[in-house]
């Protein structure tokens, strides 16, 4: 037996057209487009199964997200605050100067496509400077 979301969708003209531009736009992160996409098929009156089908998700996420834009209209739709501290991106306690170093290998590792390629050079593969 098919399940009946108590939450109906109905859009304003403003809404309609918001949503319609995020659905439809390729810059936006995909899950931005698949949120505004479900709210449309919510306002078409297709079940969650419907449009989990559709969109091939869960039928427990666009309940989730008719519920959120039932609740907070499109604010609804943006990611809530995550519990924690926030990243720090780089790592405070990280270098991130990366300091040239001189490696070299014995003539017996040398590549073997450059053997006398550049004769009387001491260039071999695997030699940083």
């Amino acid at each position: 037996m098919p399940r009946k979301s108590p939450y109906k969708i109905t859009l304003t003209r403003d809404e309609r057209e918001e949503l319609i531009r995020r659905a439809n736009k390729y810059t936006l992160p995909y899950f931005m487009v698949v949120r505004a996409k479900m709210v449309l098929l919510a306002h078409q009156g297709l079940s969650n199964d419907q449009i989990a089908e559709r969109l091939s998700t869960r039928r427990e996420i666009v309940s989730m997200w008719r519920k959120r834009f039932f609740e907070r209209r499109l604010a609804g739709l943006e990611d809530c605050q995550r519990p924690g501290r926030p990243r720090v991106s780089p790592p405070q306690n990280w270098s991130c100067t990366l300091r040239p170093s001189v490696v070299s290998f014995p003539r017996s590792l040398a590549c073997p496509f450059l053997v006398g390629v550049y004769p009387n050079s001491d260039l071999m593969c695997g030699t940083l400077v």
